[in-house]
């Protein structure tokens, strides 16, 4: 039978997970190959760029889809479980999860907006529909559609980062918020850049960092990985600790996001604060090439008309 595309594997695979308790992911493809009946030929069909197997990504483009709706989860690496939201689906009798399906839970127009925005596409941002990955839209050009997928891979990729994020010691944070700043271009170098982060806390600060090599600027910094959302309490502490300091510049940066009266109150400081969360340092790290490696590339060519002209 042919590979079923993603959204045809999102029950089986939810289905799958749940009878089988935490599972890898490359086990859970090979009883879903064996419950499919594929062929040794179509187990080992690779994509067009040879990187894996067509079955291999379109059961990782279930997992990711089933994973931004909150229906599935990753406790440690290469595995996944089923969560309580995706129990209370199964209970349901659903005879297919497509996208669609997906759309009733806020995590998952979450991230199909973060892949619209990626795109360059911001109108009709309440709209979440896309392009499915395993065939063309007749109303795109095949450049939107390529854009479409590499938005999407960068969604997905930054949520992944993230979620490494949040599982990581504090100390190897921090050391990660060390490397991420030095890409960024602060520090000057990796042991002067290492001096400064993971300082004990002193008074709300967490380390200084030289803005430029020649230490002409510092900045202050809040690294924390953080459970809840940051409040404004929070930000005024911090506040306090650069005025104990007699500093200027700060940065908070924390794994969670920031509630809206603390954007507002570090916009409005007379000190120049710069909230970082969760998904801006994934979306920096993905940028800078931090924590991340190139699976492929793709080059797309276009003709030179200058080759072919006879004029002189």
């Amino acid at each position: 039978m042919p590979i079923p595309d993603y959204e045809s594997l999102m029950l089986p695979l939810l289905k799958m997970v749940e009878q089988r308790g935490p599972i890898k992911t490359a086990e859970v493809t090979e009883l879903l190959a064996s419950a499919l009946g594929l062929t040794d030929e179509e187990r080992a069909l690779r994509l067009p760029s040879g990187q894996t197997t067509t079955l291999r990504s379109r059961v990782g483009w279930a997992k990711t889809y089933l994973k931004q709706a909150g229906l599935l989860e990753q406790p440690t690496r290469g595995v996944i479980k089923i969560t309580p939201s995706g129990i209370d689906l199964l209970r349901t009798g659903p005879s297919a999860i497509t996208s669609e399906t997906l759309k009733r839970y806020p995590s998952f127009v979450d991230f199909t907006r973060r892949s619209r925005k990626a795109a360059g596409d911001e109108s009709d941002m309440g709209q979440p529909d896309r392009p499915s990955i395993d065939g063309a839209d007749e109303r795109q050009t095949p450049e939107d559609a390529l854009a479409w997928a590499a938005a999407s891979l960068d969604a997905a990729l930054r949520s992944e980062v993230l979620d490494q994020l949040k599982r990581v010691s504090p100390a190897y944070f921090e050391d990660i918020v060390v490397q991420l700043l030095l890409r960024m271009g602060y520090g000057g170098s990796r042991a002067e850049a290492g001096q400064a982060v993971g300082r004990s806390g002193d008074g709300g600060i967490d380390g200084i960092i030289n803005e430029d090599r020649l230490g002409l600027d510092a900045v202050y910094i809040q690294a924390k990985r953080w459970e809840g959302v940051v409040g404004r309490p929070e930000i005024m502490k911090f506040v306090g600790a650069l005025a104990g300091q007699r500093a200027n510049k700060g940065v908070f940066i924390t794994t969670s996001g920031f509630t809206r009266e603390a954007r507002e109150y570090a916009q409005q400081s007379q000190y120049r604060i710069v909230l970082l969360d969760g998904d801006r340092i994934a979306q920096l790290m993905v940028e800078s090439g931090l924590g991340v490696a190139v699976q492929a590339r793709y080059e797309i060519k276009k003709i030179d008309l200058d080759f072919f002209s006879e004029d002189e």
